[in-house]
């Protein structure tokens, strides 16, 4: 089922400096036809009322399902998320949840995935269920057409595909990252 195999840690290493790494989720299994990660339950993860937040789940639960799109499709695709549910039906105060990921439908230009994220436990913390568009990466032209240069780089020299997801980036200066 899997286009691309990278190990754990490359995985891992793509995610550094992201809202992955922020939230502190570590990919810990790929299987035939799943993808695993897990997440803590500590200051960064809860609500004011000191409970996993829903939000929370949710980054897991599209990490995982963005994670297992793009390794199931060819280089020189990308996955973009088109809808995302999550059912939240227990909550989490402490600990680790563990998300699971197994495709429902994988086609040429949409996928379906679904995630089940658990508690220490093994307890159902949340059911969430994500759709996926692919579609062929943008080329370096289109990068030059969308974006400005910074730093004496023009668009097409920042336009990147982060190995091993490929989402395709444009990098932002400094400056290009402050509010208006």
């Amino acid at each position: 089922m899997w286009k691309k195999r990278p190990t754990l840690e490359e995985m891992q290493t793509a995610c550094t400096s992201t809202l992955v790494a922020n939230l502190g989720i570590e990919f810990t299994a790929v299987g035939e036809d799943f993808i695993e990660a897990r997440m803590p339950v500590d200051e960064r993860t809860v609500q004011p009322m000191g409970v996993l937040h829903g939000g929370a789940s949710a980054a897991l639960a599209e990490t995982l399902g963005g994670a297992g799109a793009y390794l199931s499709v060819e280089e020189g695709t990308i996955c973009v998320g088109l809808e995302i549910n999550a059912n939240h039906v227990r909550p989490a105060a402490r600990g680790w949840v563990v998300g699971r990921a197994t495709p429902l439908h994988i086609g040429k230009t949409t996928q379906v995935w679904q995630i089940l994220i658990r508690d220490d436990a093994e307890r159902l913390v949340c059911v969430s269920r994500l759709t996926v568009a692919m579609r062929p990466a943008p080329i370096p032209a289109q990068a030059q057409a969308a974006g400005s240069s910074a730093a004496g780089k023009t668009a097409e020299e920042r336009w990147t595909h982060p190995s091993p997801f490929g989402h395709p980036v444009v990098k932002k200066t400094d400056a290009e990252r402050q509010p208006a």
